[in-house]
């Protein structure tokens, strides 16, 4: 029989130790945020329509329902000195704080391999690197962010793992305000222009530096897996333990679905917010009529990408600001009840975006978004915790991340070749209804606050 850690062993985390646990995944959203945020324009430059930005944009979750199983039970059994959760985390950092260096640099890289491509390829050549620095920025960060996720079970004990994930929130949203605020904030009032390949570098640095705070302060107990010869034999496939994964209880197939339509809803507003703020509300054509120059609105284009990061930083204070309180409120009426009512009030969010056509509604709609994300980044996490068996942590959080990153398919691509196939002409060009995005959005997130108020919560 394997033998893992005593959970009743583990020792409450005070509010500082609780600090230095989140901070590495402050440092992972703030890369995430970057990549989010910036690569729409960064690929738009380089010739990507929306579905070619939504196919690339699959790197997401492709990575995700195959590196983050994979990693997860890898690190289930690893037995290393620095522990089993803490290289996948580091590595994972440093890995993606190189491909955050040079996604924004894709063009300079691909002029090296320029006269080698041919006249055909050599214009695409840019994309083609921007597309791979994409992919390896999400690998690795799956790469990292599971076994986080699996860390809570291993060093928290159980009635802490509610607040231990809306710390991981608290962080999530601290993380995403800092990235998205600093660029506007040096502009406005310092008068500094951060270049986006600046940014991308912040991020990488953001994303290392604390990963190495937090497997430098939690420290992980020794596992030694020891195991009978019947349990030798045992071999699982990837199919089967999945199958014992949603067989364990009724609630764990409710608490995907969960996610399922979730997630839908959430890479709705993550991929396609700002290039809704610079087409749709700040009138940047995304095909220029004949005789209008696109680069004439270079200017605006500018101020709609700095609008929507202002925008996405709200989104992420009020995560910041609700995540503990939404932990607090959650221990005394339940996970599922607080996580429906956060939901049905990201679906509302979601109408007035797709309504507005002025600055203050879609602060009001990022704002209100805010508290749902909150939920949907700690309340799922700790209604799944409750049937989770020492020892499968990993692989749990792994098969459980399908889920999540399964749904972002239908986004980046049904949804984006419904967005690619709705246009309206005006005077200076062509216009995307990116707004459609939003009304998906709402429906499937109605839904997703409908399937968890159907699950039945442990007592803890």
């Amino acid at each position: 029989m394997s033998s893992e850690t005593n959970t009743s062993t583990l020792k409450p985390f005070s509010t500082m130790q609780l600090l230095y646990f989140c901070l590495g995944f402050f440092g992972l959203q703030f890369a995430w945020q970057m990549r989010l945020a910036l690569s729409g324009p960064v690929t738009e430059g380089l010739g990507a329509d929306p579905l070619i930005y939504g196919l690339i944009s699959l790197a997401g979750p492709f990575s995700g329902m195959v590196v983050q199983p994979i990693i997860g039970a890898l690190s289930d059994r690893t037995t290393s000195k620095w522990g089993r959760r803490r290289p996948y985390l580091l590595g994972g950092a440093i890995l993606a704080s190189l491909a955050l260096w040079a996604f924004p640099n894709s063009s300079v890289i691909a002029q090296f391999f320029g006269n080698s491509l041919g006249v055909v390829l050599a214009p695409w050549a840019g994309l083609a690197v921007a597309a791979v620095m994409i992919w390896i920025i999400d690998a690795c960060v799956n790469i990292a962010q599971g076994p986080y996720r699996a860390l809570i079970p291993d060093v928290v004990p159980p009635k802490q793992h509610a607040i231990a994930n809306s710390f991981l929130s608290f962080a999530i949203g601290l993380g995403s305000v800092v990235a998205a605020a600093t660029p506007p904030v040096l502009s406005k009032f310092f008068h500094i222009t951060m270049s986006i390949p600046a940014q991308f570098v912040m991020a990488a640095i953001a994303f290392t530096g604390a990963m190495l705070v937090t497997c430098i302060a939690i420290k992980e107990k020794q596992h030694v897996i020891e195991k009978t010869d019947e349990e030798t034999k045992e071999k699982h496939s990837f199919f089967e333990s999945m199958k014992d994964f949603l067989t364990t209880s009724p609630e764990i197939v409710k608490i995907c679905v969960l996610q399922f339509f979730t997630w839908i809803g959430m890479m709705c507003l993550l991929l396609y917010f700002t290039l809704f703020v610079v087409h749709n509300l700040y009138g940047v054509p995304d095909i220029a009529a004949e005789g209008v120059d696109l680069a004439s609105f270079d200017s605006v284009k500018l101020a709609g990408t700095n609008f929507a990061l202002i925008c996405l930083a709200l989104f992420n204070l009020v995560c910041f600001l609700v995540s503990i309180p939404i932990g607090v409120l959650s221990t005394k009426f339940g996970n599922k009840v607080v996580h429906a009512i956060a939901l049905f009030s990201m679906a509302v969010s979601y109408l007035i975006l797709a309504f507005s056509h002025s600055q203050i509604p879609v602060m009001i709609g990022m704002g209100l978004a805010g508290i749902g994300w909150a939920s949907v980044l700690a309340l799922p996490f700790a209604m799944l915790s409750q049937y989770i068996k020492p020892g499968s942590e990993g692989s749990v959080m792994g098969i459980f991340n399908i889920f999540i990153a399964g749904p972002q398919v239908v986004v980046c691509t049904l949804v984006a070749w419904f967005i690619n196939h709705s246009t309206m002409v005006k005077p200076d060009g062509t216009f995307y209804h990116w707004e459609y995005a939003f009304f998906v959005g709402a429906i499937v997130l109605a839904c997703a606050a409908l399937a968890s108020l159907t699950i039945k919560e442990k007592k803890v």
